[in-house]
């Protein structure tokens, strides 16, 4: 059995799950709604005592596979709903700044024009002192897409450590020309 997908789920306070034909999952918080559709009628969720009980009908090599992912997008739905999902990036190098007009994030990164990325919806973006990116939403995957997404604009360099950066990544500095006689 999955050690990951025999764990139970806790549903948490103030979060409203709903089973439908034990294959589709619908949970609702203060932030969001989200709904899981587990796909192949291979694993089956019900709700025991506080808790989400994901089974598989079967042990073949899919449905094994399958469990321990649905369980996990459970689990990430649940925190999404009741707390969030947070990505911060910094930005570092002269001139670098952000600010959010209306639906738009705008990023000056050393181009010659500015960058305008349009915010997704479900995600809340705010910028801390022009270099900080805080990313908010209930959706884990979209969180991280669009962290990601705004790090590709202006990736970190190695010489210098200029470039978009999650805060807490390390970037790994190489030695530059040495001057030779």
């Amino acid at each position: 059995m999955s050690r990951i997908g025999k764990l139970p789920v806790k549903v948490e306070e103030k979060v409203n799950v709903e089973v439908k034909a034990k294959t589709q999952l619908t949970i609702k918080g203060a932030k969001s709604t989200q709904t899981i559709v587990m796909s192949g009628n291979m694993i089956e969720a019900e709700v025991k005592d506080g808790f989400i009980v994901l089974t598989r009908k079967s042990d073949d090599a899919q449905a094994k596979a399958l469990h321990g992912l649905y369980r996990s997008l459970v689990q990430n739905a649940m925190t999404g709903v009741a707390t969030g999902w947070t990505k911060s990036l910094s930005l570092n190098g002269v001139g670098y700044r952000a600010n959010v007009a209306g639906k738009n994030l705008e990023l000056t990164l050393g181009f010659s024009h500015p960058i305008k990325y349009p915010i997704p919806a479900g995600i809340e973006i705010t910028v801390d002192k022009q270099t900080t990116v805080l990313i908010k939403g209930a959706d884990k995957s979209l969180v991280g897409q669009v962290a990601a997404k705004i790090r590709d604009f202006r990736p970190p360099e190695p010489y210098l450590g200029k470039g978009v950066r999650y805060t807490d990544e390390v970037v790994r500095k190489k030695a530059g020309k040495s001057g030779g006689k």
